[in-house]
């Protein structure tokens, strides 16, 4: 192109910038177009470029038709919009950050070191592995049942393979199981399949990382990292916060979903009762498999004080510690692992000090302090929103609206 064609397809192209900022407005304009440049314009086809594949990649795949339209309008009789990868002025990248559904081409991406193993991965942005939280050491009951299945199910699914739900969203109160499910999906998957990449992540973690990108003006990578995960793990998705940070995952789960990677999602309530998260990400949200983890019964509290005990004995043989002693702790603790795991170490270190028996009155003295049974327990109007909405899929803000149809009347 000659310089005077080149001066007014730069100022065409600010023309469409403009048009697409205040259709799309700023967020999803800075997310996908800031970064794209006019490259050439002849016989009615019109190129531009952006930095990386990803984008180049979103954009066909969601804005294409917007693009044609908009350069339409200021240009005349567009034909096409042809979006290309450029490599001017860029550093070299990370083959892991090139999609692997296509083959290379030396004008997309130069020469590359090889790909990090996945531990590397993990250990750059992911929380680190519980090497404890493992199928093999979760105690399946009556109350987990349903979500041990499913996360077994997305574990040992092969790559590539289509599974029934995408996201798998685990819910329950704390302590009851879902960072362990979490944890033990991420192990099993990295040793089925190694050259899978796994992500275990908390949502404060992913703010961490999302805040440092912004600062850095590094949002480009941070997009691109978050595209080369095969599974995607977030635990604790009640804490993300701040509209930014929301939108930006929105992007990074459909993104993912979309290309058929795995999102693994746990929270401490389901997505409905999710308020502090955008309408349109708890829709999608609900669109997968939605399961709870509930309390305990007392069969299953009893295997798992059974459990943390014999692993226990494998530390120290001399324990002793008698099974009339754990129906006791069992049927003194009625939460979740934490607080059945708490009691058991009390007793222990109780036993490993005195090096004595342990009976059910010395380990009712242990755990005296603990939750008593004729003490009147004390239910806040906050508690009996959180179970009914539970138990009804209903929100809060539902529950204490003026609203009077049938499904929130009944549960209200």
């Amino acid at each position: 192109m000659s310089d005077a064609a080149k001066d007014g397809l730069k100022q065409s192209w600010d023309n469409i910038a403009r048009r697409l900022r205040a259709e799309l407005g700023e967020d999803l304009y800075s997310s996908w177009f800031v970064r794209m440049e006019p490259e050439d314009y002849r016989d009615g086809q019109l190129a531009v470029s952006v930095p990386t594949r990803f984008l180049r990649n979103w954009i066909q795949s969601h804005y294409s038709d917007r693009l044609l339209k908009v350069a339409q309008t200021e240009l005349g009789p567009v034909d096409a919009v042809a979006v290309r990868v450029r490599t001017r002025g860029l550093p070299t990248r990370p083959a892991e950050l090139v999609d692997r559904s296509e083959a290379e081409t030396p004008q997309d991406v130069a020469a590359v070191p090889p790909l990090p193993p996945v531990e590397k991965i993990q250990g750059d942005r992911g929380s680190p592995l519980d090497h404890a939280c493992t199928f093999e050491t979760f105690i399946v009951g009556k109350s987990n049942a349903l979500a041990h299945s499913a996360a077994m199910r997305v574990a040992s699914a092969a790559p590539g393979a289509i599974v029934s739900f995408n996201p798998l969203f685990i819910h329950s109160a704390a302590g009851l199981g879902k960072t362990h499910l979490l944890n033990a999906i991420a192990w099993h998957v990295r040793k089925l399949h190694p050259e899978r990449r796994v992500l275990f992540i908390s949502a404060e973690r992913f703010m961490y990382h999302f805040i440092n990108a912004l600062r850095s003006r590094d949002m480009i990578n941070f997009k691109d990292y978050f595209q080369t995960i095969d599974v995607l793990l977030i635990d604790d998705f009640q804490f993300l916060q701040g509209k930014s940070m929301q939108q930006e995952f929105c992007h990074t789960f459909n993104s993912l979903v979309d290309n058929k990677r795995q999102v693994i999602v746990a929270a401490d309530v389901p997505p409905v009762q999710l308020e502090s998260i955008d309408q349109r990400m708890r829709s999608r949200l609900t669109g997968g498999l939605v399961v709870d983890i509930e309390t305990p019964d007392l069969d299953l509290r009893y295997h798992i004080l059974e459990s943390r005990l014999e692993a226990a004995r494998q530390r120290d043989p001399n324990l002793m510690i008698g099974s009339d002693v754990l129906e006791f702790i069992a049927n003194k603790i009625t939460g979740g692992g934490r607080e059945l795991e708490g009691a058991l170490n009390r007793i222990i270190a109780d036993q490993q000090l005195t090096r004595a028996r342990i009976t059910v009155d010395l380990a009712a003295m242990t755990l005296r302090d603990l939750a008593q049974p004729n003490d009147v327990t004390r239910i806040r109007i906050d508690d009996i929103l959180k179970v009914v909405g539970r138990h009804y899929n209903v929100a809060r803000a539902d529950l204490l609206s003026p609203r009077r149809a049938r499904s929130i009347v009944r549960p209200r």
